[in-house]
C-alpha cells in the first residue's frame, strides 16, 4: 500500500505516539559521565502510529558528524529504538557543499555540477547561478502546500561579502538574499565558531555577540522550537530542516559542555595508524602518527563529543515541542549528516574527502508514523535519496537521481532493491580560505569516482590509479587488492562505474545502481 493509504486515523494512536517520544526523548540533558557515553532509558517501542492526512517533517542535518558519534548522542540513541535506522547510507561526495546539493536536489554532482565549495563549480553562488534552488524539495513542497523553514547552515559562500569568497572571486548575491521555497528563513552565511556570526532572518540581518544565549546551535533550536508552535496553530503541514554547523572544525561546544568527556579520546578501529596495502599515490606516503599528532586527534574528537551535546538537546526539545502541540504522531523525524570525517583512520589527521567509509557512510535514522520501532535496514540508500523521500510523504513528486525511501519507512524489503552507491569527488582542493581546506596531514584525494556496495568498495582515480576492497573479508578497508583482479573483471567494474557516473534521472541511475557483487 502506498503511504497515503495506510494513514488512517487511530485516536489513541496519536496520544501512544506521544507519549512514547516524550518518555523515551525527553528534553532533559543532564551531565553524562566523562569518560563513556550515557546509558538510555525509555519506554520499550511498540507498534507505529499512522496518520490520515500529510505529515510533518523534521530534518536534522549536521555538519561532519561521523557515525563513532552517535554512541555520545542519547536522543539520537532512542530515535534508533523508537525508529528506522539505515545502516548503510552514504554520501554522493563527502564534502559540505556538494553533498547538501545532492540532499536539496535529489541529484548526483555530475547532475547538479557542484564539485566543489567554491569557484565555479562550487558553493552558492555556483548552485544560484545554475538554477538549482529552483529544483529543491523546499519549492516542491511549499507547492504542494506546506509550510517550509530552515535553520543553520545553508550552502557555502551563502552570505559573504564580495572579495571574501574563497576563490577571490566577487558574490553578485546580496546578503538579505532569501532563495525560493522558504516561507521561513534562519540562515547564517560564517557559522562555524557558533559566535559572532550574522544571521538572514527572512531577509533581516542580525548580529549575534559571544553570549551564552547567543551559541547558534541553541539559537536554531529556539526557533525552531518556535516555528512548531506557529505551524501547529495554522493547521497547515510543515517541513523544518534544522541544519547544525556542530561538529565542523573549530569543534565548538557549548559552554556548559566546554569541561564534559574530559578523559575521551578518538576510537582505536583496526584502520588506526595504518596505511592499506598498495595505497594509492595520495596517500602512500602518509608516516605513521606521532604521539603529538595522536594527542591532536583526542583533543579534536573529544571537542566533536562536545559540540554534538547541543546537537542532540536540540533533538529532545523539539520532540517535546511536537509532543506538548500535539504533533509527535503525525510527524517525521530525520537525522543525518553531510559527509564524515575521519580521525586517525589510514595515518590521517581528521579531515574527509576520502571514498572510505569513515567519510562517506554517516547516519540515517528516522521516526515517524508507520515506521517501526527499533528496527535496521542494510538496503543501500544515499543522501540523492532525501528530496523524493520527503516529496513522496508530502504527496508530491520531485524529478531526480535518487530514488523514495518510503517503502523502506513503512517496514518493506523491496524486491530488486539496489545494490550500489555511487560517490564522486574532484580534488585535490588547495584554498586555505575553504572551511574545509585539508592539511597535506589530513589527506586531500586526486579526483575519483566510487562504487560502494555491501560487498565492496571500487574506486578509480583520475591518474589511473585503482583501488579494490573486498568488504566480505576486510570491512576496514586495509587491503587494496584492485592490482590482483582479472582483466575481465576490472574491465566489469569499469564498465559499471561509467554507467554510475554518467546516468542522468530516476529510472536510468535506478539501472546502473544494480551491479555485480
Amino acid at each position: 500500500m502506498r503511504l497515503a493509504q495506510t494513514r488512517r486515523l487511530v485516536a489513541t494512536g496519536l496520544l501512544i505516539g506521544a507519549c512514547l517520544i516524550s518518555a523515551a526523548c525527553g528534553g532533559g540533558s543532564g551531565k553524562k559521565p566523562a569518560a563513556s557515553p550515557p546509558t538510555v532509558g525509555g519506554t520499550p517501542p511498540t507498534a507505529p502510529t499512522v496518520f490520515p492526512g500529510r505529515p510533518n517533517i523534521v530534518f536534522v542535518l549536521t555538519d561532519d558528524l561521523s557515525t563513532d558519534l552517535v554512541r555520545y548522542m542519547p536522543h539520537v540513541l532512542a530515535m534508533e529504538r523508537q525508529g528506522l535506522t539505515f545502516t548503510n547510507y552514504f554520501v554522493s561526495d563527502s564534502l559540505c557543499c556538494p553533498s547538501r546539493a545532492s540532499i536539496f536536489t535529489g541529484n548526483f554532482p555530475h547532475d547538479t555540477h557542484i564539485y566543489g565549495n567554491f569557484g565555479s563549480e562550487g558553493g552558492f553562488q555556483a548552485f544560484h547561478r545554475r538554477g538549482e534552488e529552483r529544483h529543491t524539495f523546499a519549492v516542491a513542497l511549499q507547492r504542494a502546500g506546506y509550510r517550509t523553514a530552515m535553520m543553520g547552515k545553508y550552502l557555502n559562500g551563502y552570505a559573504q561579502t564580495a572579495g571574501h569568497l574563497a576563490d577571490g572571486a566577487t558574490s553578485d548575491v546580496r546578503a538579505t538574499y532569501v532563495p525560493p521555497g522558504w516561507n521561513e528563513w534562519d540562515v547564517a552565511g560564517w557559522g562555524y565558531p557558533e559566535f559572532n556570526y550574522t544571521l538572514n532572518e527572512n531577509g533581516v540581518l542580525r548580529r549575534y555577540g559571544h553570549r551564552p544565549s547567543d551559541y547558534l546551535t541553541d539559537v536554531i533550536a529556539r526557533k525552531g522550537v518556535g516555528f512548531i508552535d506557529a505551524a501547529a496553530q495554522s493547521h497547515q503541514p510543515f517541513f523544518l530542516e534544522l541544519a547544525t554547523f556542530a561538529p565542523h572544525y573549530p569543534y565548538t561546544p557549548a559552554p556548559a559542555d566546554r569541561h564534559d568527556f574530559a578523559n575521551v579520546r578518538a576510537p582505536r578501529p583496526p584502520s588506526f595508524n595504518v596505511l592499506p596495502t598498495h595505497a594509492p599515490v595520495w596517500l602512500a606516503s602518509h608516516r605513521r602518527l606521532t604521539r603529538g599528532q595522536m594527542g591532536r586527534i583526542n583533543w579534536a574528537f573529544r571537542r566533536r563529543v562536545r559540540s554534538v551535546q547541543a546537537v542532540d538537546r536540540m533533538i529532545g526539545q523539539i520532540e517535546e515541542a511536537l509532543t506538548a502541540n500535539g504533533l509527535a504522531g503525525s510527524t517525521y523525524l530525520v537525522f543525518s549528516s553531510d559527509n564524515g570525517l575521519h580521525t586517525g583512520e589510514y595515518r590521517l589527521m581528521p579531515g574527509k574527502l576520502t571514498a572510505f567509509d569513515t567519510d562517506i557512510r554517516v547516519p540515517l535514522v528516522a521516526t515517524g508514523p508507520g515506521v517501526p520501532p527499533d528496527s535496521t535496514t542494510r538496503l543501500m540508500a544515499e543522501n540523492i535519496d532525501l528530496a523524493k523521500t520527503f516529496t513522496a510523504i508530502g504527496g508530491t513528486r520531485l524529478a531526480g537521481d535518487g530514488h523514495s525511501l518510503v517503502p523502506l519507512l513503512e517496514g518493506k524489503t523491496p524486491s530488486g532493491w539496489r545494490n550500489a552507491a555511487l560517490i564522486e569527488h574532484q580534488g585535490p582542493h588547495l584554498s586555505v580560505r575553504d572551511p574545509d581546506y585539508q592539511q597535506p596531514a589530513s589527506g586531500n584525494p586526486n579526483t575519483y569516482e566510487a562504487m560502494r556496495t555491501a560487498a565492496f568498495l571500487y574506486v578509480e582515480y583520475s591518474d589511473g590509479e585503482r583501488e579494490f576492497y573486498d568488504l566480505r573479508t576486510d570491512p576496514f578497508e586495509l587491503h587494496n587488492i584492485a592490482g590482483s583482479l582479472s582483466p575481465q573483471r576490472l574491465a566489469r567494474l569499469h564498465s559499471e562505474l561509467r554507467a554510475l557516473e554518467g546516468c542522468h534521472g530516476g529510472q536510468a541511475c535506478w539501472r546502473a545502481m544494480h551491479v555485480q557483487t
